[in-house]
């Protein structure tokens, strides 16, 4: 999904601004310093961290093409290339929306273990939670409850500003190290040589990319 034009407009120079457009003001520079250390925001990932190819992919929790990629695709990238050892796939949140930001800060603070169970059952029922006639973080509130997260900790990391921050801080560094531009994007990792592809992709050209970056 391409990032949405305000969202465009806004993310180039200062990061502040690129908070403001998604309803958040800047945070001081010692409260950004301090978020650094939370636990929470540590990588989230699956795989053999020495596997020789390492994948990124940068991932908004409302984005549709995400949802058909990880419905679709992710399968067979756990079972035939993350189980077998041949990468370690590592997930950046990059939210287009405030209901995918407050997503990612439910997904990253519930236990690292059940994060990519949570993340997948989001996207398999992204249409049911994300876009529902009624009240998203009502459905997204049900969701982390079936995840383990009582009704208290979840209202608490709604209201967790410091937490929507940092994930949109580290959203801006995609955008500029990565030229991150539609969600899903990756980027194929491997003896000194990436590869950074966007949208969904299928399985075949997802490994032909990594065996293009895998070290010989």
């Amino acid at each position: 999904m391409r990032l949405p034009r305000r969202t465009l407009l806004a993310a180039p120079g200062l990061i502040a601004p690129g908070l403001v457009a998604i309803g958040l003001a800047a945070a001081p520079l010692a409260a950004r310093a301090q978020g650094t250390a939370d636990p929470r925001l540590a990588e989230r990932g699956i795989g053999n961290p020495d596997a020789p190819v390492k994948v990124i992919e940068f991932f908004s929790l409302t984005c549709s093409h995400c949802a058909a990629f990880h419905k679709e695709v992710y399968p067979r990238v756990k079972k035939e290339l993350v189980e077998t050892g041949a990468i370690r796939l590592i997930w950046r949140d990059f939210p287009l929306d405030q209901i995918a930001l407050t997503a990612a800060a439910v997904a990253r603070s519930l236990p690292p273990e059940r994060y990519d169970g949570f993340v997948s059952a989001l996207f398999a029922s992204q249409d049911r939670w994300a876009f529902t006639r009624g009240d998203p973080l009502v459905e997204l509130g049900k969701m982390a409850a079936l995840a383990g997260m009582p009704k208290a900790q979840y209202d608490q990391v709604v209201g967790d500003d410091t937490l929507k921050r940092a994930i949109l801080e580290q959203r801006m560094v995609a955008e500029k190290e990565f030229n991150v531009q539609a969600t899903p994007s990756f980027s194929f990792q491997g003896g000194g040589t990436i590869r950074n592809q966007s949208g969904n992709m299928p399985f075949e050209r997802f490994q032909a990319l990594v065996q293009e970056v895998k070290p010989i």
